[in-house]
């Protein structure tokens, strides 16, 4: 049986002000931008784009329409030949396809590599990816539960089993 994890808004805002810090704290690497990643990464994207002064754009990989995923990575890819650092942001890193995919295509797109670099609220540490900031960190061996988010409360119950259910090993 799945167990259903709400993250209270506070502990969203909190793992917001962790990110915050540990890209201060990185002196040797500070982002031209913060690209949210779409869906999950576009909420947590606005609030660290306010929590450290630093501009957000958006890539909606999600939904793999590549008028919104495929040809902006090839023009974020562009950007790092002019110098950009980006920074991409996501929910969770859990089982790192989402990661590894916007890695290759960025690769094949071009990216000047040491110029991107990831982040994510929730790092699952058996993930086959890793992200160079995370706030919290899970490990999917231990803990099954799927994690709603502030912004995925509002979804009917349905939808969150259904999201839930699409990778089993997840929560299984």
């Amino acid at each position: 049986m799945t167990i259903y994890t709400h993250i209270p808004q506070a502990q969203f805002v909190a793992d917001i002000r962790t990110l915050a810090g540990r890209l201060d704290g990185d002196a040797g690497w500070k982002p031209t931008f913060i690209i949210g990643i779409g869906r999950g990464g576009l909420v947590p994207a606005v609030f660290l784009s306010h929590a450290t002064g630093l501009p957000m754009l958006s890539v909606d990989f999600s939904s793999q329409v590549e008028d919104f995923s495929d040809a902006p990575l090839v023009r974020l890819a562009a950007r790092t030949r002019d110098g950009e650092r980006l920074l991409f942001l996501d929910d969770i890193n859990d089982t790192g396809r989402t990661i590894a995919n916007l890695r290759r295509a960025l690769a094949e797109a071009g990216a000047v590599p040491g110029s991107i670099r990831f982040a994510t609220l929730m790092d699952n540490i058996r993930s086959d990816q890793r992200v160079e900031y995370h706030a919290r960190e899970i490990d999917r061996s231990v803990t099954k539960d799927w994690f709603i988010f502030p912004w995925e409360a509002v979804a009917p119950d349905v939808a969150i089993a259904l999201d839930a259910a699409a990778v089993p090993e997840r929560t299984a």
